[in-house]
């Protein structure tokens, strides 16, 4: 039902090429009674009852088995034939309104800006073949004039050319649609061209803008980095030395450790003596290898001249033994190890 103007033209087409089309479209009288008609009158009533009868059976085979239903209970194919009309096409008032529609419609086209000409000329052939279709036929000089004074502005050169060349109402529609195919072909390999060549600029430009922004980058960062170096510099020469730590860059105030005790063991701020890492650190070393003889090897010095203040030196250690604890200066009694003499005998320094 969609597309019954398209099937009615092609139907008519080949009725046409048959010879059948005066049949459906006029139909023949059949008289009552044929006893009375000549041999010739009875072989043109045979004729016309074989080609409408053909007609008839091309008709019933082209609809679909849904509208066929609609035709089977007719006789004849002119019958057949204003019944498809009437229920597609409507009465003479459904079309006259539907040709109005056209008429509007076809006033009112214009060219899209996204559309070539062949699209543009298909649509305008397709609102012409549908007011033909319902009776109206449009003249090849109102086409004509109704595409030139409905294209786009890129068409306004040539559309130029062509009204002060020659006569367009002389001029065909198909030598029309040519001569604006030509044009267009034209502009776009114009366009094509102008593309690579702004593509081709454009991309020069932003190289050079990426120079120019990388050498002002560089810039912008060695004056930063100048500029953090001189604050850095300012502030260092603000605050001389801490009174804690003795190191300059900060006061005594910003100290990490400020106001917390100072170790008497180590002399550094942040912590106890008692909880100072560096205290516990003295131990005894030795070796002590498996199977063989263990031995302890000592040195002896005298440290007064009647050899009453007589050394034992362990040179695998770092602390010192003697008898006498007179003879230090100074004894740190908290380290408390054990040695391992040369009997073999353990004894606590």
């Amino acid at each position: 039902g969609e597309n019954f103007d398209l099937w009615k033209l092609k139907l008519k087409t080949y009725f046409i090429s048959q010879k059948l089309w005066d049949i459906v479209q006029s139909g023949y009288i059949k008289p009552n009674n044929t006893i009375t008609l000549s041999k010739e009158e009875q072989k043109k009533l045979e004729d016309c009852d074989q080609k409408d009868a053909q007609a008839l059976f091309v008709l019933q085979q082209a609809a679909g088995e849904t509208i066929a239903r609609r035709i089977m209970d007719v006789d004849t194919a002119k019958k057949a034939w204003d019944i498809l009309e009437e229920e597609f096409e409507g009465n003479e008032q459904v079309r006259s309104i539907k040709l109005h529609y056209l008429r509007r419609e076809f006033e009112t086209i214009k060219m899209k800006e996204s559309e070539i000409i062949e699209e543009y000329y298909g649509r305008i052939k397709e609102i012409v073949n549908k007011m033909k279709l319902y009776g109206k036929e449009i003249k090849e000089k109102r086409v004509v004039e109704k595409i030139l004074i409905t294209l786009t502005e890129k068409y306004d050169s040539i559309v130029a050319s062509i009204e002060t060349s020659s006569d367009p109402s002389s001029l065909s529609v198909n030598k029309l649609i040519g001569l604006l195919g030509a044009h267009e072909a034209r502009l776009n390999s114009c366009v094509d061209t102008n593309s690579v060549e702004n593509a081709f600029q454009l991309k020069l430009k932003l190289q050079s803008k990426n120079r120019e922004d990388g050498g002002k980058k560089n810039a912008g960062e060695y004056s930063r980095n100048k500029d953090s170096r001189n604050f850095s510099g300012n502030k260092k020469d603000k605050y001389l030395s801490c009174g804690i730590c003795n190191k300059p860059g900060h006061a005594k105030k910003y100290f990490w450790h400020h106001g917390k005790p100072i170790c008497h063991y180590c002399n550094k701020p942040g912590h106890m003596e008692k909880y100072c890492r560096n205290k516990n650190k003295h131990q005894a070393n030795f070796v002590e290898e498996h199977n063989q003889e263990q031995r302890l090897s000592y040195a002896k010095q005298e440290s007064c001249d009647n050899g009453d203040g007589s050394w034992y030196l362990d040179s695998g250690c770092s602390n010192h033994m003697a008898k006498d604890q007179s003879i230090f200066v100074d004894i740190d009694s908290s380290v408390k190890v054990k040695v391992r003499l040369g009997n073999g005998t353990m004894m606590e320094s």
